[in-house]
């Protein structure tokens, strides 16, 4: 083999080590980079996991606190009529998102809870976002909200399943119901596998640790 071909043979393989050395740094930096976004997003939600730990008692004991907040991911739903919307349009909010169906018989009872926590702490502060994850449309969970008079929550609807699945990937949901308290930045403060009386005081405590109520 002449000096020349040598020179081509070496030359690309030296290429390739060092473009897959710069990937990796610029992969481990990306990831770096992330890891801090999201700890310095979430650095004030820590103050507000220390307030509601002592409020995690009662109807809500299985209430779990975040060890250390994170993000909520932006998830997107159906609205009345199709509409499209998302988490984004409640940034700023602190926002109590719910997954249900209909044939999930702890989410039917702990609906008109909702609804209640929803009439007393609804306001530019603070939103329960009941979201379906009903398959074939949203003519089932809609005459759901009707025959038990569900009035101050507004109705959305994933036939995806995405969220919940999302969800399930990070370890916060197990099963129907599951309920998630996100803070006006966007964090997850804890989340509650299972149903709750959410009109009740303990309920109450806990939302208010957070909204100031």
């Amino acid at each position: 083999m002449s000096d020349t071909e040598k020179n081509r043979s070496v030359l690309p393989a030296n290429w390739r080590h060092g473009t897959l050395f710069a990937m990796a740094v610029f992969v481990l930096a990306a990831c770096s980079d992330n890891s801090t976004v999201q700890t310095a997003q979430c650095a004030a939600s820590a103050e507000r996991v220390a307030a509601l730990e002592q409020h995690a008692g009662g109807d809500v004991a299985a209430f779990a606190v975040s060890d250390e907040p994170i993000p909520l991911p932006v998830f997107e739903f159906a609205g009345r009529g199709g509409n499209k919307a998302s988490t984004a349009d409640f940034a700023g909010k602190t926002v109590l998102l719910n997954l249900w169906a209909t044939w999930c018989a702890p989410c039917r009872e702990e609906m008109p809870a909702l609804d209640t926590l929803q009439a007393e702490f609804g306001s530019d502060a603070f939103q329960v976002l009941p979201v379906s994850i009903d398959r074939g449309g949203p003519d089932k969970p809609l005459a759901f909200f009707e025959e038990i008079g569900i009035s101050h929550l507004p109705f959305y609807q994933d036939e995806t399943m995405g969220i919940f699945n999302e969800l399930k990937k990070k370890s916060l949901a197990f099963g129907l119901p599951v309920t998630l308290l996100v803070d006006a930045d966007g964090c997850v403060l804890g989340n509650l596998n299972g149903p709750a009386d959410w009109a009740g005081s303990d309920a109450r405590r806990l939302i208010g640790a957070v909204v100031g109520k």
